[in-house]
């Protein structure tokens, strides 16, 4: 996982309360206790617990006023409980806390995935070789996560199968309203044609909602996957929404982090967007993608809406990371790239 930090002011935690819940429900917890910061995690703060023995993960939701149905580790830790035992890669689930009382919010602990975190897409230190295998792994996974069928691990009734973009327009659009703090026209734009040029869904089961190259924990030294992270926009919809949000990096511009727009990618190595299509439709049910451009438009409005809710907290003094004030700068960026996709898409 990225670098920790020092657990400064707004962030701390009642480490005696904490250390107290991790002795009485983690089977072979024993302290002393002590806690860093994850620099990373613009939504749930994330901890590492460290103590002689073994190190954990803590996700928590943030302090403060909440949207409605945002930050919902419960739901996160209840994933992860399910998808565990199957093979899929993801950290072991070790305790649920939602008493608010013990440390200020709900919270869940997990296995620390020991590995590396590929930041920059580009891995700019990586042979062709290795680059190539890392991305085909990251669409092998993907299509592993979309064969688990939910109601053989207990979570049937995880979120509603049908209607995905439907449902994820109107609960974005609410979000936005929500933390809306300006009057931004691309998103407006948005607001009106998504709902009236919806795809149609011709697939169910989990999507995560933020599968892409940073989001997974890979081998120290080599190129499988250990563990995918972050999975709180997770929910039952239409797998073609994770495909198109990993391929949208290949369609933005090359910033450092996992797009990929305007690199020589037959240089470096990395699989071209249709390679990488082609190599999930041979792991998957699917037969072939649909043009992207809606699904890029969709995404990148779902982005601004989580952006804005950033904003807000910002605003309000409530965000989780330093680097959110940097971060809510980008929702018009985002809605002007989105209503540019959507314009190619019909709108």
């Amino acid at each position: 996982m990225t670098g920790t930090m020092p657990v400064a002011g707004k962030d701390r935690l009642d480490e005696a309360a904490l250390e107290a819940w991790l002795r009485e429900n983690i089977t072979g917890f024993a302290g002393p206790l002590s806690l860093s910061r994850f620099k990373g995690g613009q939504s749930n703060p994330t901890y590492r617990l460290d103590t002689p023995g073994k190190s954990y993960v803590l996700r928590r939701k943030p302090f403060g006023d909440l949207l409605p149905s945002a930050h919902a580790v419960d739901r996160e830790y209840r994933l992860i409980s399910g998808l565990h035992p199957t093979g899929f890669p993801v950290a072991a689930p070790y305790g649920l806390c939602e008493d608010t009382s013990v440390i200020g919010a709900a919270f869940y602990v997990m296995e620390l995935v020991e590995g590396r975190t590929i930041w920059d897409g580009k891995m700019p230190h990586a042979t062709p070789q290795e680059r190539r295998a890392v991305y085909l792994e990251l669409a092998d996974v993907l299509a592993q996560l979309h064969a688990i069928d939910p109601a053989s691990v207990g979570l049937g009734d995880y979120g509603r199968p049908g209607n995905y973009f439907e449902r994820q327009v109107a609960r974005w659009t609410r979000q936005y309203r929500a933390s809306e703090t300006d009057n931004i026209p691309a998103m407006e734009s948005l607001i009106a044609f998504l709902p009236t040029s919806l795809p149609e869904q011709k697939r169910s089961g989990f999507v995560h909602g933020d599968y892409r190259i940073d989001n997974l924990i890979f081998e120290a030294d080599g190129t499988r996957v250990l563990a995918v992270l972050d999975w709180e926009l997770s929910t039952l919809g239409d797998p073609m929404a994770d495909l198109a949000y990993l391929l949208m990096n290949w369609a933005l511009p090359y910033e450092g982090r996992a797009a990929l727009g305007g690199l020589d990618l037959g240089e470096l190595g990395i699989p071209s967007i249709d390679e990488m299509a082609a190599r999930y439709c041979e792991r998957s049910e699917m037969t072939d993608v649909p043009p992207l451009d809606w699904y890029f438009a969709f995404n990148l409005f779902r982005l601004a809406g989580i952006v804005q809710g950033i904003r807000k907290r910002v605003i309000t003094g409530n965000a989780a990371s330093a680097q959110a004030a940097e971060m809510a700068k980008q929702v018009e960026p985002l809605a002007e790239a989105a209503w540019n996709f959507a314009r190619k898409a019909g709108a």
